[in-house]
């Protein structure tokens, strides 16, 4: 039997080395990934409570894309408010959908975000806070599959159709006014890229 020499003893030590090296790397890699992955379903969680968005795709997508829950807030209600004044007043019916909504999406009162929205309920936007929201969309679905566009248009434009219908109609059921109906055509043609 051969007795290992120090060149040997040397060797197998550096390969030692190595390798816990080597491994101690992967376990910060795997780390890394493991705490990337709870902070991205972190953010989708958030992001849907914000938009009311549930697919886990456009999701996906959003976070890649650096989309924040503060931002998906305001493209959530941005078009709720303008559907509302698209006839030049907002009725009571309309007011607690929005304000509904907004709760529904983690927009609370005695927030900053609940605290501008009551303002615009009260006074109508100015122009170009539309504007804004349609540029930032018209960027976004560029970033996005037609099928992602689809999704997120359908997400986003759901609550905006019920504010439409909520004071119309009988008792808030079933009629859009010709304005609500033209800004709501308005708001979906953003999403076409």
């Amino acid at each position: 039997m051969r007795t290992p020499t120090r060149t040997t003893k040397q060797f197998d030590r550096a390969a030692r080395i190595l390798e816990d090296a080597f491994f101690l790397e992967q376990d910060v890699v795997l780390a890394d990934h493991l705490r990337a992955l709870r902070e991205m379903a972190e953010t989708k969680e958030s992001l849907s409570g914000a938009s009311g968005i549930s697919d886990d795709g456009i999701l996906s997508r959003l976070v890649a894309l650096g989309v924040t829950p503060e931002t998906v807030a305001a493209l959530a209600t941005i078009p709720l408010v303008e559907v509302a004044w698209a006839d030049g007043e907002i009725a009571p019916a309309e007011r607690e959908v929005v304000l509904n909504h907004a709760n529904a999406k983690g927009i609370r009162p005695g927030s900053i975000e609940h605290a501008l929205l009551e303002r615009w309920l009260l006074h109508k936007p100015e122009p170009r806070l539309l504007e804004a929201w349609q540029a930032y969309i018209r960027g976004l679905c560029a970033q996005l599959t037609p099928a992602e566009r689809e999704l997120l248009k359908q997400e986003l434009m759901h609550s905006t159709t019920a504010t439409a219908e909520a004071a119309g109609g009988y008792h808030g059921l079933g009629s859009v006014s010709t304005a609500e109906q033209q800004r709501l055509d308005e708001l979906l043609s953003s999403f076409s890229c």
